[in-house]
């Protein structure tokens, strides 16, 4: 504990960090609760995920499995063939992440360095376009990929989320970009350096923290993504993980165990995913929140 003088030269605690009041407490408590509150359908999942469907029908989905039951994992990987749903979700997710963020660089830049005239309400426009709700797109990109020969191709799912995830990218990329000090594109400009010269060699690496937040993202996102691969890729060969795993269930009858083994092996690429890109993610925000 430290101590300081006051004015009138008695001495005085100064606060100590590790002795919190009960205000901050609480807090701590009240958020600790809710993220084990988050925690507890992952739990059942994994708790189901390796119970055989008697014990399931038996004991019900909160009992602990009488045994280690692995046939639910098998059964997902051989009957929804999950190595080409895999390679398919992570070149659609990867693909679409990348080029995402770079159609949103490319179009911030022009919006928010560039001025273009009207660009506020080309940011507007933007911001509207995230609001729509993906089930008023589904019948025009069905049509317009059918018209295009697109339909049933990975191609036509990337060309779609790229185009969604950059409405949002180029919103948010805009309104940093509308901030950025004037003081470094003059000098720039002195330099000689050209509007591309610029943008590679002072905006990006400026902008590489908030980019990769958007990379991390864009993937995570495009990943879980449903209804738009289910219109769009009908082909086993085509289908995402999302769709194979929606596969499982039937009319009447749904196997609960393969199905939870199911979703637990879908769920580990992404969690993979941010776990590797945890510390680019959290150096992202907090870069952006110092700015």
């Amino acid at each position: 504990m430290a101590v300081t003088l006051t004015p009138a030269g008695t001495t005085r605690r100064a606060p100590d960090r590790h002795h919190r009041g009960v205000t901050r407490w609480l807090v701590l408590a009240a958020v600790t609760l809710a993220a084990l509150l988050m925690l507890v359908p992952f739990a059942v999942m994994l708790l189901n995920a390796f119970k055989s469907p008697g014990d399931y029908s038996t004991n019900g989905p909160l009992s602990w499995p009488s045994e280690f039951y692995t046939r639910g994992l098998v059964s997902y990987w051989r009957e929804a063939d999950f190595p080409v749903k895999l390679w398919n979700s992570t070149l659609i997710a990867g693909s679409v992440a990348v080029l995402a963020v770079l159609v949103s660089l490319l179009n911030a830049y022009a919006l928010g360095i560039g001025r273009v005239r009207g660009r506020l309400w080309i940011v507007g426009a933007f911001l509207l376009a995230n609001m729509l709700p993906q089930e008023s797109l589904v019948y025009p990109l069905y049509y317009f990929a059918k018209e295009a020969g697109l339909y049933n191709t990975r191609l036509a799912v990337i060309i779609i989320f790229t185009v969604i995830q950059s409405a949002f990218g180029t919103y948010l990329l805009a309104s940093v970009l509308g901030t950025f000090p004037k003081g470094l594109l003059e000098a720039a400009a002195l330099d000689g350096s050209g509007t591309w010269t610029t943008l590679w060699r002072v905006v990006l690496p400026n902008l590489r923290p908030t980019l990769a937040v958007l990379l991390v993202f864009f993937f995570i996102w495009t990943w879980n993504e449903f209804l738009i691969p289910l219109v769009m890729l009908i082909d086993n060969e085509t289908q995402t993980v999302p769709v194979a795993l929606a596969s499982l269930q039937g009319d009447r009858l749904m196997d609960a165990p393969t199905t939870n083994a199911g979703a637990l092996l879908s769920l580990v690429p992404a969690i993979l995913f941010f776990l590797i890109f945890q510390r680019t993610l959290s150096r992202g925000i907090t870069v952006g929140a110092e700015k």
